[in-house]
């Protein structure tokens, strides 16, 4: 389950941001897709409160560790959820 943790691209990634990835990936752990929404919302929103921002890349990767595992109508829940919410924090953040 935690084989994310072994991506390459893992390493790369800021130790602070990597804390909140852990923490969101095991509070995800079992979710369905539906449930991931709120998850995902908490994160990101407690992450650009300490003024953390994640990048696109890390963003992707921080998917397809939610979607690990997951059956392809959940992965494709997860998607249409993330496309929502992405749409709201651009209008959030946009300034």
């Amino acid at each position: 389950m935690n084989d994310w943790m072994n991506n390459p691209a893992m390493k790369n990634i800021d130790p602070i941001k990597l804390e909140l990835i852990k923490t969101a990936a095991s509070k995800t752990s079992g979710k369905s897709g539906k449930e991931l929404a709120p998850i995902m919302m908490a994160l990101i929103s407690g992450a650009n409160k300490q003024g953390i921002r994640f990048t696109p890349e890390e963003m992707t990767l921080i998917l397809d560790i939610l979607k690990d595992g997951k059956s392809k109508e959940e992965r494709e829940q997860i998607d249409r959820t993330i496309n929502m919410t992405s749409s709201l924090f651009r209008k959030h953040n946009g300034k």
